[in-house]
């Protein structure tokens, strides 16, 4: 049987403390039956151990260093989660990546934790999760420095051009994940996803956040993954269905599961 995954979902965030096993629920009705949990910072780890303890067969947990998290102290967080990283298995590093749009302060930290964490993903073999947020640029810096065909990885939360879609197509096996943002009809995703190989497309909330029309503005969260595909099916032409087993299939060769 078919089923959607959602491959980037905060659902350990305390804007779920009130229902968080009904808001679960209700994903796993919707058939999203993969929901994959990337970490933000030491404090976000136990949450989501516990979710994978109350959902073993849904909820799959990464770890990482969100870049919104890294300070000046980033280096012992990092050596603690590299800890984690040797205890158990994870899905993938992440989320990782540069964010300038909120603070520029810790730039050359956020690009060092950045190559720590890529690093770490072909010590591990296991993908990584990017965050850009205005850091295009700096990040295929830092990709072109470090690259080689045994990495993996996807851009979450993809919102660039055409242009983007070749650089980035020039990294092997990179995938790029489509959230609720590719809904609003000024994101200009509409011209940009035809552009992206059918073979790299993920699907993903980012729960809590960017809620897809008609929700636009209020708490996401992952059982709204198949407004994002019923939109994805409109931009490509192809039946629901089909985007279904497309983004499935693609997710599962990411993340080797």
């Amino acid at each position: 049987m078919s089923y959607f995954i959602d491959t980037h979902t905060h659902l350990y965030s305390e804007q779920f403390n009130e229902d968080r096993t009904e808001m679960i629920r209700r994903a796993l009705d919707a058939n999203v039956k993969k929901l994959l949990l990337p970490n933000i910072d030491l404090e976000s780890i136990e949450g989501m151990f516990e979710l994978e303890q109350q959902f073993p067969e849904n909820c799959h947990a990464m770890m990482g260093l969100h870049p919104c998290s890294v300070d000046a102290n980033y280096r012992q967080v990092l050596d603690r989660m590299y800890q984690e990283l040797k205890k158990r298995p994870f899905l993938a590093i992440g989320e990782t990546g540069i964010d300038l749009y909120w603070d520029k302060t810790f730039l050359k930290e956020q690009q060092e934790a950045f190559k720590i964490q890529i690093a770490w993903s072909k010590e591990f073999n296991i993908p990584f999760v990017i965050h850009a947020r205005d850091s295009f640029a700096e990040i295929y810096e830092v990709l072109d420095e470090v690259w080689d065909d045994s990495l993996s990885g996807v851009f979450h939360c993809f919102t660039g051009t055409p242009e983007d879609v070749q650089k980035i197509n020039t990294y092997k096996n990179m995938y790029f994940g489509i959230g609720g943002v590719s809904t609003f009809k000024k994101s200009g995703l509409a011209d940009v996803i035809p552009q992206i190989p059918k073979d790299r497309l993920l699907l993903e909330t980012d729960a809590p956040y960017l809620a897809p029309t008609p929700y636009r503005g209020k708490r996401n969260e992952s059982s709204y993954i198949p407004l994002i595909a019923e939109n994805m099916a409109t931009i490509l032409q192809q039946p629901l269905e089909a985007i279904m087993e497309l983004t499935t299939r693609n997710a599962k060769q990411l993340f080797k599961f």
